[in-house]
């Protein structure tokens, strides 16, 4: 990671009289004409009273530098903060370039947050995000490469996730063609392209993996449970079309409120 820089302020080296440029981490200088290194202490005589903000620059960087995981990028960019709110107590020129390093620093943090939140999602396996937080970040470090990856494995994920649709995609348009069937005296020729038409289409949604595919898995996994009940009531043990739906959906729901009960009882 490029180390922070600062800009020459309005100091002249003692020995040529040249411009000298700062290093505020290290509390030195150095002369750009002659090249002689000067201790900051020794030509700003309050430089002291920046120390406050210097050590905590300091700590955000040695945090930036040693960045592993987006929780201590953020330690580090939550520090820059802290050092840039300090600065407004100090309205002169080296106030004004200490403000500049907590900018730049600030921005580095944010850059290192979402790469090493790529670097996690990319080992939980959750391509999809690692690539959202690749992408803010184009050129840095091997970021594009990691990018590349992550799309690569996110279409073999993609792949493996058809069947995973199909399933789910057929949930709920089984219950609405029983329904249809049932209730609605529809012929059995009739509901079966509402069904394959249905099961195309939401499955095509849970494919997707946006919104709406998490709104169909979750109203098919609620439906799962009555629906497998009623066919096993009604077409297995030949109950009644009624008796089996009222069984199929009031079963489950007692479970609920009574696994609710006893949580709050607890």
């Amino acid at each position: 990671m490029a180390e922070l820089s600062a800009k020459p302020v309005s100091l002249k080296c003692k020995i040529c009289g040249g411009d000298l440029v700062n290093d505020y981490l290290a509390g030195a200088c150095r002369c750009e004409n002659c090249g002689n290194r000067w201790n900051l202490s020794d030509l700003v005589p309050n430089f002291k009273d920046y120390q406050r903000v210097i050590e905590k620059l300091n700590r955000a960087s040695e945090m930036l530098n040693s960045a592993d995981d987006p929780s201590e990028a953020g330690q580090a960019l939550l520090m820059y903060k802290s050092a840039a709110a300090d600065c407004m107590d100090h309205t002169d020129v080296i106030g004004a370039d200490l403000m500049k390093l907590c900018k730049e620093g600030q921005d580095k943090a944010a850059v290192m947050k979402h790469y090493t939140s790529g670097r996690s999602y990319m080992e939980k396996g959750n391509c999809r995000k690692a690539i959202s937080e690749f992408g803010k970040i184009p050129g840095f470090k091997d970021a594009d490469s990691l990018m590349e990856q992550c799309s690569k494995q996110a279409l073999i994920e993609k792949k493996k996730r058809i069947p995973y649709a199909v399933v789910i995609g057929m949930i709920i348009p089984a219950v609405l063609a029983i329904v249809l069937k049932e209730k609605a005296g529809l012929p059995l020729a009739a509901c079966i392209p509402v069904f394959i038409i249905l099961s195309a289409g939401l499955g095509f949604v849970v494919y997707l993996e946006n919104v709406w595919s998490v709104i169909v898995e979750i109203l098919s996994f609620l439906s799962a449970v009555p629906l497998i009940l009623f066919v096993i009531l009604a077409y297995g043990f030949h109950m009644s079309v009624g008796l089996s739906a009222g069984i199929a959906v009031g079963v489950p729901l007692g479970i609920l409120i009574l696994m609710a009960v006893l949580a709050e009882r607890k």
